[in-house]
């Protein structure tokens, strides 16, 4: 049976990024917990235009799917889902997902949109294996992965340098046999 609402949960709809997103987005950019928990770059601020420099190659490269997360009934994003390093020839991809809205973080939100982006791989796009990667003191993310099935298939040891301290970084790996389809 075909899926009417392939890119929307109870929560939650994936959309396109829009050119009003990006200013909402640059907020995100001002979080420092949201940036030490999406990306090994340093936590510092970028303005719309920056991020719209960043975010516009996505938009037409055939390998990268960028979303939007927005919460039903509202136009505002509240995260973003990127599947990214498409490799069609051996049908896997790399997975990241970021909920900039700090009071929409616990909330189900990351969980929902995980669940409709991994839908969409694995049943639209066909894809086999989903990676993704994941600082060792972002355990909130851990656990979501974990529930979604990911396993842990390596360490990169003291991969990332926060505060004079150093991070594990765990890669995990999702197979479409595995995957339950939540």
């Amino acid at each position: 049976m075909v899926s009417s609402n392939l890119l929307r949960g109870e929560k939650v709809r994936l959309t396109a990024l829009t050119s009003r997103d990006v200013d909402i987005m640059a907020r995100w950019w001002e979080d420092a917990y949201f940036l030490r928990h999406y990306a090994t770059d340093p936590a510092v601020p970028r303005s719309a235009e920056q991020l719209s420099r960043r975010l516009d190659p996505a938009s037409n490269n055939p390998d990268v799917y960028l979303f939007v997360i927005r919460p039903l009934g509202e136009d505002e994003p509240v995260g973003l889902v990127e599947f990214d390093g498409i490799s069609w020839t051996n049908r896997t991809t790399w997975f990241s997902i970021g909920i900039g809205d700090a009071a929409c973080r616990g909330r189900g939100f990351g969980t929902e949109a995980s669940v409709l982006g991994l839908n969409f791989v694995f049943n639209e796009l066909n894809l086999y294996r989903v990676t993704l990667s994941v600082f060792d003191y972002n355990l909130p993310a851990i656990a979501v992965y974990e529930k979604l099935g990911f396993v842990r298939e390596g360490t990169y040891r003291q991969f990332i340098e926060r505060d004079g301290r150093r991070y594990d970084m765990y890669l995990y790996g999702l197979l479409r046999p595995e995957w339950r389809g939540q």
